[in-house]
């Protein structure tokens, strides 16, 4: 949630910044892109940092010392006297957000039960679209400022509730500490759970990967394998477009006669209840499914899109007689309707499927001894993938045109089907040791 808090915030504030009275602080529309985008430089040395963390430290105390600078970057936008302490605070929050979109799905997946793994590791995708939702909610009503201090409520609870959560598992194993590693699933399994035949399976197929990560082991295809999978999951997601569509979200609703802000709260939604749907479904109806599924309804979302920018740009823009004004109204008023069950068929699939899947594959997919380095480079693609498509599109409109654009991201959308089918294993119902064994080419335990 403190990750939605904070991918969030920057809708509602700009148009507050963009007309504060104060000078050393209102920003002009490159400040405000910046605002907006400086995010996604801090997540990418986020997930840098906290693949070191996770390794040093562990998992839970990774997630304790994340909600730090969550806290301070809030306080720094709460306190701004100028600009760049914006800057500085946006750049904070960016960098616990990607130490939380590395530690949260591997925790969980290192904690929850492969009959579960799926519902649960979906809920990470779950909570940050709540937390976007609550951000745009709020901002309804509560000045920048005012939203700031609640966007800093999350993490300092987050801080305060890890203290009563164990260490997973796994890492505890992989260091060697049998007896917490048995307690740390009592806890979570309840106290007749059979923990000492799990915590004997775990230890073997650490045992039998070795206690630390090299470079050499990129030579393993247990390794190399799962990491070119998860690096493209992660490319492949920012290439849908869903940058691009959440960018002209509020045009398009401003355009069916939805206010702006009134339109991010409704898309909000949309992707709270269906990313709900994914978390509920995820378990049974399995991973590539719902990728498959989502991949083509946002192409076909795409392609719409392209069609309706292509329609309105060959509507004259100067009528000149009573004629052409009934002739170019009535084609517009049905293609804001395009457009609108457009972002509706695009939100509702990225949501089942491209939103929160490439997270929880890439918690399920990696060995223990790799696995926070494999999941620092997959998040390191993801945030710098965000940037580069976030300050590339206007080029990319200008050279392409609109139509072009969206056209293209149809077709990665459809590459993206393909690569589903083709490369990525079903991770359903597998222990995390079952599923290495996929990789390795060998029978899992």
């Amino acid at each position: 949630m403190s990750f939605g808090f904070v991918l969030g915030y920057s809708s509602p504030a700009i148009p507050d910044l963009r007309s504060i009275s104060d000078p050393r602080l209102r920003l002009d529309a490159d400040q405000a892109s910046w605002f907006g985008s400086i995010v996604t430089v801090g997540a990418a040395l986020g997930g840098l940092l906290g693949g070191w963390m996770v390794e040093r430290i562990g998992r839970k105390l990774s997630l304790m010392f994340c909600s730090l600078p969550f806290v301070f970057g809030f306080t720094v936008i709460i306190a701004a006297q100028n600009v760049w302490m914006l800057y500085i605070g946006r750049a904070l929050t960016g960098l616990a957000s990607g130490v939380t979109s590395l530690v949260v799905p591997l925790y969980i997946s290192e904690m929850a039960h492969e009959r579960v793994r799926g519902t649960l590791g979906s809920c990470v995708q779950l909570m940050v679209v709540l937390g976007i939702l609550g951000v745009y909610a709020a901002g309804l009503v509560v000045h920048w400022r005012w939203l700031a201090i609640c966007c800093s409520i999350p993490p300092t609870l987050l801080m305060v509730f890890m203290c009563f959560m164990p260490e997973t598992p796994r890492f505890l194993l992989s260091q060697g500490k049998r007896r917490e590693a048995e307690e740390a699933l009592r806890f979570l399994r309840g106290p007749d759970a059979p923990v000492e035949w799990e915590c004997a399976r775990i230890e073997d197929a650490c045992e039998e990967q070795g206690s630390s990560f090299q470079m050499s082991d990129l030579k393993d295809p247990g390794v190399y394998k799962p990491l070119v999978v998860g690096v493209l999951l992660m490319v492949f997601q920012q290439l849908t477009g869903i940058n691009a569509i959440m960018f002209y979200a509020e045009t398009i609703c401003e355009q069916a006669h939805l206010p702006g802000d009134v339109g991010s709260v409704l898309v909000g939604l949309v992707q709270v209840v269906f990313t709900a749907v994914a978390a509920v479904i995820m378990d049974r109806a399995g991973r590539k499914v719902l990728l498959v599924i989502s991949g083509v309804a946002m192409a076909i979302s795409t392609t719409s899109f392209g069609v309706y920018f292509y329609l309105m740009s060959q509507q004259p823009r100067t009528p000149t007689a009573a004629l052409d004004v009934m002739a170019t109204v009535a084609p517009a008023l049905d293609l804001r309707w395009l457009a609108l069950c457009s972002l509706a068929v695009f939100i509702t699939g990225f949501a089942l499927g491209w939103g929160p899947i490439p997270w929880l594959v890439m918690s399920e997919i990696f060995p223990v001894k790799v696995r926070g380095f494999a999941s620092a480079v997959c998040v390191l693609t993801n945030w710098s993938m965000a940037f580069v498509v976030t300050k590339t599109f206007h080029d990319m409109m200008d050279h392409l045109t609109s139509a072009g654009t969206f056209w293209l991201f149809a077709s990665i959308c459809s590459v993206n089907v393909i690569f589903t089918i083709v490369f990525l294993p079903e991770t359903k119902g597998k222990t995390l040791e079952q599923i290495e064994a996929i990789f390795r080419g060998t029978s899992g335990p």
